[in-house]
């Protein structure tokens, strides 16, 4: 009896310390089940979030796929006629030249098109074999399919042709210093159709499209005023050196310009499931699909630089300075500053210098090259202390510093976000405002995996927990504005359509249409002037 009621107690003494933590045990359960809810809701709303945010800057973004700088207002027309003044400046033709509709050539294009010419594949055979390139090319369909898309189907072909007659030389150049098969030149037309300020969805910028790591890897300079991938000869430096070090680790020209596509790792993980194989065309199925094109391309560019004429193309005419002289730079420098006093037009100088975002050329910190058209040198040699002491207060005060170090630069703010336990990319671009897909691109994820400690970086103003009390329209009413004579002169910006400038200046859209000779199928671009009438 007594082992009995000492077995009775023991049970009620466990029931009553015991009951409580069943009870604690079965909320937590509960909680877990509702915090395992709300996450599948919250990853429900990304997704949607995800899938407004892409249709709304859609709008809002150029319409190339690529994210290149076109500026399109809301009804875009196929085809627009350029006056002689909207062509009469290098920016206008690096954006003209990326007018073309993304989908007007893709790698993967080349992999599965079979595209037909009036051209026999003999002379195609022939003609690259007369090229004589240093770096072997050969002849098939994927590059058959390249050179076509480049003399039949692109219609912005004769203008990478007309910036090919300035930017070839300097870049053969270049890779003479570094000992280098000058045919690489025709990586440029690949990467970005010879524009310096091309963007990539993936940030990747300039000319030969860095990425900011590399370049940072690579000795180019950014910051809050300069950005170093736009330059064209420095960029092109790094990409020589860039290409030098992957022909070092491959010993083959294709793979190491299949490198600059895709990585190294990616190449070199296509030879090991090859067998071991080292040229591209043993490894090519095992390479990633837009890799697959690009070396075709390559090829294709090459040959399209050499043979235009035989394909009837005519070089589009381009109004760049035949020769620019530098100056050294030591103090702050505007470009407002220059132009002002010796009359050069603002759009010149960002044409031949534009790696300066801001138009400004921060020389307190360290010395930069100032590149100045032939015809002005003299004028800025014998005004510089002018041109130095010019509204120097006002363009140099503390609040305009202040405010294009807010900025972040070309860039915007960099976050450096570091992956804690638990956390997932759904949960990370609500943190800061932005979406899944961005973040992917930034950081060349393919999937939605991520992992504890792995460093992600976030680009743009979300999470800076900033803000302004100016209107959009305010900005780029006061930011881009000059007057002459009864009317405003506004220099267009990237993100701008014609709606945003003529609410922004408090006048009617037909208004600018009237005086610019526009309709609402004209597209716009940066570097474009449009008059406004001034209003009273």
């Amino acid at each position: 009896m007594k082992k009995f009621l000492t077995s009775i107690i023991a049970i009620l003494v466990l029931t009553i310390y015991c009951a409580p933590d069943a009870s604690a045990q079965k909320i937590q359960t509960k909680k877990d089940k509702k915090i395992e809810a709300l996450t599948h809701q919250l990853d429900s709303l990304q997704q949607a979030y995800d899938a407004l945010y892409e249709d709304y800057h859609s709008l809002l973004e150029p319409v190339n796929s690529e994210g290149d700088d076109m500026i399109s207002d809301d009804e875009l027309a196929p085809d627009h006629e350029y006056t002689v003044d909207e062509i009469d400046s290098l920016l206008s033709v690096y954006y003209i030249q990326k007018s073309m509709d993304g989908s007007e050539f893709s790698f993967e294009s080349v992999e599965g098109d079979s595209l037909v010419s009036h051209v026999p594949d003999s002379i195609y055979v022939q003609r690259l074999k007369k090229m004589n390139s240093f770096i072997p090319v050969e002849f098939n369909k994927y590059v058959k399919n390249s050179i076509i898309l480049y003399t039949e189907k692109l219609k912005t072909t004769p203008k990478i042709l007309g910036l090919a007659t300035y930017y070839v030389p300097i870049i053969e150049e270049i890779l003479d210093e570094y000992d280098l098969p000058k045919e690489l030149k025709a990586m440029a037309v690949i990467e970005s159709a010879f524009n310096p300020k091309a963007i990539s969805r993936a940030r990747a910028k300039g000319m030969w499209q860095f990425m900011y790591s590399t370049a940072k890897r690579y000795g180019l300079y950014m910051n809050s005023f300069v950005e170093e991938r736009y330059d064209p000869i420095k960029s092109c430096r790094a990409a020589a050196q860039y290409l030098k070090d992957s022909y070092m680790i491959f010993g083959d020209w294709s793979l190491a310009i299949a490198s600059y596509n895709c990585g190294a790792g990616n190449v070199s993980k296509a030879i090991r499931r090859s067998g071991g194989k080292r040229d591209f065309w043993s490894v090519y199925p095992y390479l990633p699909r837009e890799t697959r094109g690009y070396f075709p391309a390559f090829i294709a560019a090459l040959y399209t630089l050499q043979y235009y004429g035989e394909h009837n193309i005519t070089p589009a005419p381009i109004t760049l300075p035949a020769h620019v002289d530098t100056f050294h730079v030591n103090k702050m420098l505007h470009f407002q500053q220059i132009s002002d006093v010796i009359g050069i037009p603002m759009e010149q100088l960002r044409d031949v210098n534009p790696q300066y975002v801001h138009d400004i050329i921060p020389g307190v910190e360290r010395e930069y090259i100032l590149n100045i058209p032939h015809n002005y040198t003299n004028a800025f040699a014998e005004h510089e202390a002018e041109i130095y002491a010019y509204k120097d207060s006002v363009f140099f005060s503390t609040v305009a510093i202040k405010k294009i170090k807010e900025t972040g630069g070309s860039d915007g703010q960099r976050i450096v976000h570091k992956v804690k336990s638990g956390e997932t990319l759904g949960g990370i671009a609500r943190r800061y405002r932005t979406s899944v897909t961005n973040i992917k691109n930034w950081n060349g994820l393919r999937s939605n995996t991520i992992r504890v400690g792995q460093k992600l970086y976030i680009y743009g103003s979300a999470g800076s927990g900033s803000s302004s009390s100016k209107s959009a329209a305010q900005v780029v009413k006061e930011s881009n504005t000059q007057s002459s004579g009864g009317y405003e002169i506004y220099i267009v910006k990237k993100g701008d359509t014609l709606g945003k400038i003529a609410s922004a200046h408090g006048v009617s859209l037909s208004k600018i249409y009237s005086l610019n000779n526009l309709n609402s199928k004209s597209k716009i671009y940066p570097g474009m002037k449009i008059r406004i009438k001034k209003t009273e």
